[in-house]
């Protein structure tokens, strides 16, 4: 009798330690992976360039020129009215002006400061002082902010079909 109660403590012991281990390489996988939220065409996170790499495509563009391409950059501003539209950093104090196709999704309000994977098209477009001071208002900037804008700016854009955001 003593060795049945023996053997059963040592299994156990050996298939309490084997959970454990399964435990953590459970754990392991579920913080490596990222977990997206979709918005207009599903796209994959895969494939994506960097901020960096992103900014001097866009630093070989002129007005008119237009590549596809896929980037990732955090989101610095959304629209705060409908979620139409977002900035997303670019390296060097630089960042891009994000539009989704046809008008068709938006993005949550409160995205700002949250990683991003952007599909679409890039190009230059110079922004006139009304269109300015519109997204200036969307944006939520002081009466004083808008009436300061009174030249066009030339401005990197993005014509998005499909944005991921980090959960």
């Amino acid at each position: 009798m003593k060795k049945i109660v023996c053997f059963i403590a040592f299994a156990f012991l050996i298939i309490s330690c084997q959970d454990k281990k399964d435990i953590n390489t459970a754990k392991e996988i579920v913080e490596n992976q990222i977990s997206y939220a979709t918005f207009g065409d599903s796209i994959a996170a895969d494939g994506a360039i960097s901020k960096e790499q992103m900014l001097e495509k866009f630093k070989t563009l002129k007005e008119g020129d237009t590549i596809d391409v896929k980037f990732s950059s955090k989101i610095e501003e959304v629209c705060q009215k409908k979620g139409c539209w977002m900035k997303l950093n670019l390296a060097d104090d630089n960042s891009t002006f994000v539009k989704f196709k046809d008008y068709a999704f938006f993005v949550p309000k409160n995205a700002q400061e949250k990683e991003a994977i952007v599909n679409g098209k890039a190009f230059v477009s110079v922004e006139s002082v009304d269109d300015l001071k519109h997204y200036a208002k969307d944006a939520g900037k002081s009466q004083e902010a808008i009436d300061s804008i009174t030249e066009p700016k030339v401005r990197y854009s993005f014509m998005a079909d499909g944005v991921l955001i980090v959960k």
